[in-house]
């Protein structure tokens, strides 16, 4: 997938396509129709269709709420890889700041839509909106198409079994209650945090249980306490998974700044200092607790590996 920065001077070859617009913060089920939408349609006819997606960077609630905690489920290099692992042929990414906040919702199609991308099809969600004072939507886009001649697609609210539709806050909602699997119902895979490992302070070797630390940056923070999960560690160009016990939160224990994701791999003893890990929560299996001394942390952690393994053995 190739991905551009900016929307002026495209190749002509990417010129046409069907291009699916949304923020797709998480990627999920409900996002992944929108873009598949796009892409059934490129490839429904002319071959030589590109598939693409109009996306935005930063997320536009960092810009309204700059001071607002942590909510992001996929940050920008997580969110293009997944919507290139769907077989999307471009992603253009367009940087969400004032400027393009206070854009007129006709000029954005004018300009960007048509006249950058000369979009052939537009793919939009039911509830999308931009433009200055959110005056864009599916109707708009549908009579603008009608006026510069491109093909528009409003998808519909995709649901689960219960009706409910699948949404970004829905995910969110799961992982600070507590609910991985929740989550990953509506994602259509579990969530991941993933991010460079770092230097700790190395207390998990002194007590056989060494872990590899990784910070939570811009992602949303689930509910705090121990999960079982999966990590995904690099080897020769592809993901290796590995099954484990992390701790997310504060460290009540040792009194540290910061929350931070510390992972245990089982039977795993490699240097992953410096690596990028993707770590997969599974499930929660109790909140974050303080303890009195090393020789009950160290108990616990046992009784939690334990039950960690039983589960991801299923």
């Amino acid at each position: 997938m190739r991905i551009f920065r900016h929307y002026e001077g495209l190749p002509p070859e990417l010129k046409g396509g069907a291009v699916a617009v949304g923020n797709f913060d998480g990627v999920h089920l409900g996002h992944r129709a929108v873009i598949g939408e796009a892409g059934l349609i490129a490839r429904a006819g002319d071959p030589s269709v590109p598939w693409g997606v109009l996306t935005f960077e930063p997320h536009p609630r960092l810009l309204f709420k700059p001071d607002q905690e942590p909510f992001r489920l996929s940050p920008f290099r997580i969110k293009s890889r997944h919507i290139e692992e769907m077989g999307v042929d471009f992603m253009v990414v367009l940087h969400f700041d004032m400027a393009l906040a206070k854009h007129p919702a006709e000029s954005f199609v004018d300009e960007i839509v048509v006249g950058a991308l000369g979009a052939s099809h537009v793919i939009a969600g039911y509830d999308f909106q931009f433009g200055a004072k959110r005056r864009g939507n599916c109707q708009m886009l549908l009579a603008m198409g009608q006026e510069h001649g491109y093909g528009f697609t409003c998808v519909p609210a995709v649901t689960d079994d219960g009706g409910e539709p699948y949404s970004s806050t829905r995910v969110r909602d799961y992982l600070q209650s507590g609910d991985p699997r929740g989550a990953a119902a509506v994602l259509g895979r579990p969530f991941e945090i993933e991010g460079r490992v770092e230097h700790g302070d190395k207390r998990g070797r002194t007590i056989g249980f060494p872990t590899a630390n990784v910070h939570l940056g811009e992602y949303i923070h689930p509910s705090f306490g121990v999960y079982a999960v999966r990590a995904g560690v690099d080897q020769g160009g592809e993901t290796h998974w590995i099954d484990g016990v992390a701790n997310l939160g504060m460290r009540p224990t040792y009194e540290t700044q910061g929350v931070t994701l510390e992972v245990h791999l089982f039977d795993f003893d490699e240097d992953l200092y410096g690596k990028h890990l993707r770590v997969a929560l599974i499930e929660h299996l109790r909140p974050e607790r303080k303890f009195n001394g090393l020789t009950e942390l160290q108990t616990q952690i046992g009784k939690d590996s334990a039950q960690a393994r039983e589960i991801l053995a299923q």
